[in-house]
């Protein structure tokens, strides 16, 4: 028997009468798909990036010649969600290209009856040798000199996978998008990792901004700095609230500063009373709080700061580092949380800011320009920020315009040469 959180059950069925039945067979598959994707907790970012490239494959696969209404139907979905994107509704965006995914796996499905296209985290199996483009040669984090500046962190580098590595862990590992990965290594949608493959990468950033001690987290940008003696110690992604808003909940990051009041290993998760409103809402079990444990979402460690309902904290969910999908915590990976969380004193200080465009100007006269996307619409025109530091700066006539506005459009999140 099969129970759904939709709402539906089915007695008695066996997946053999499903496979005589592919109409019915889909329409299952649709209820799962639309179960797991819409009560998972998915990171935000990472349906979009899902959605776009199975879309993208389903067109390389020619699909539109097998199901032209299907195809017509999805590429109807996708527009609408990147319309979205366009006037800045990303709500609305997320729910189109959530949409979106759903169709293109139940098309995927339809390709492949009855083996059924997996979906995104699957493990993947071993590949041949010549069935990804290989990275020949090339020493780790050393693909490029990297530049002479305080300012700038991360490298152009070689990633080898690891055993039970998926694309969106090595992104998460890496903070970068799962597209920038694709991009850089001629990877499709549907492309797997094998152990020992070599990925290449550049997580290139510009430091948002230089203290002498404590913490800084930039929240378009997805990362921690944390400094000590004037000195950046480490730079960590992170996860963070989720860009999703309704009329009754908000679940961004709040900027401002704090001071880290208290350190918990094995915390108890007390669960906020808007959150059990949520629970209650959707139907779930209401849950007052959480022990210690592996069901715990604090994961080991949880860094409380002054900022009333935000902990810094490790995490259950890896895959959801550098994504925008918390209630507005700040979430570290396990593994990178074991280092960070000694190094931290009870009354450390720092700071959340917004900065979607940042600015860094080398030892040698380069200039640097990082641009991400503006998850909570809190600003303005990125250009007209842009001109600002450069003329602040006396950079103007420094900088290859095209270059710049190229930067500002792609919004890669990675720190771009724009000199002359």
């Amino acid at each position: 028997m099969f129970a759904m959180s939709a709402g539906y059950t089915v007695k008695n069925v066996t997946m053999k009468h499903f496979m005589n039945k592919p109409a019915l067979y889909l329409r299952l598959l649709l209820v799962l798909l639309t179960a797991s994707l819409l009560f998972a907790a998915t990171a935000v970012a990472d349906v979009r990036e899902d959605a776009e490239a199975a879309v993208s494959n389903l067109h390389r696969s020619n699909a539109a010649e097998k199901f032209p209404d299907d195809m017509k139907s999805i590429d109807s979905v996708i527009e609408l969600a990147r319309g979205y994107v366009a006037s800045n509704d990303l709500g609305a965006a997320d729910i189109q290209f959530l949409l979106a995914l759903q169709k293109s796996r139940i098309l995927e499905a339809k390709l492949a009856l009855p083996n059924v296209a997996p979906l995104p985290e699957v493990p993947a199996p071993t590949l041949p040798p010549d069935s990804q483009p290989p990275v020949d040669d090339v020493p780790e984090h050393d693909m490029t000199k990297a530049p002479d500046s305080s300012w700038l962190v991360g490298v152009r580098g070689v990633y080898t996978v690891a055993k039970a590595d998926t694309l969106r862990l090595v992104a998460t590992k890496l903070g970068v998008t799962q597209q920038h990965l694709r991009s850089m290594n001629g990877l499709d949608g549907k492309a797997y990792l094998k152990i020992g493959q070599k990925l290449a990468y550049n997580n290139r950033k510009i430091i948002p901004q230089q203290i002498s001690d404590g913490i800084i987290i930039n929240i378009p940008d997805r990362t921690l700095y944390f400094f000590q003696q004037g000195a950046l110690i480490t730079s960590l992604p992170v996860a963070l609230g989720s860009v999703v808003k309704n009329e009754k909940y908000v679940w961004q990051t709040p900027v401002g500063k704090f001071t880290v009041t208290a350190k918990l290993k094995d915390p108890t998760w007390t669960v906020p009373p808007s959150i059990q409103a949520e629970m209650e809402e959707q139907g779930k079990e209401v849950i007052l709080s959480i022990p210690p444990g592996p069901e715990n979402p604090l994961g080991k460690y949880a860094i409380k700061i002054s900022i009333p309902g935000i902990l810094i904290h490790s995490t259950i969910r890896p895959a959801s580092i550098y994504s925008f999908s918390s209630h507005g915590c700040i979430r570290i990976s396990p593994d990178r949380m074991e280092g960070f969380f000694p190094q931290v004193k009870v009354n450390t200080r720092g700071e959340i800011i917004y900065k979607p465009v940042k600015l860094a100007v080398t030892e040698d006269g380069r200039v640097f320009l990082e641009a991400h996307r503006d998850v909570y619409n809190k600003s303005t025109s990125a250009l007209a920020e842009v001109k600002v530091m450069l003329e602040k700066r006396k950079l103007t006539e420094l900088v290859d315009w095209n270059k710049l506005k190229s930067v500002l459009q792609q919004k890669s999140g990675i720190a771009e040469d724009i000199s002359l």
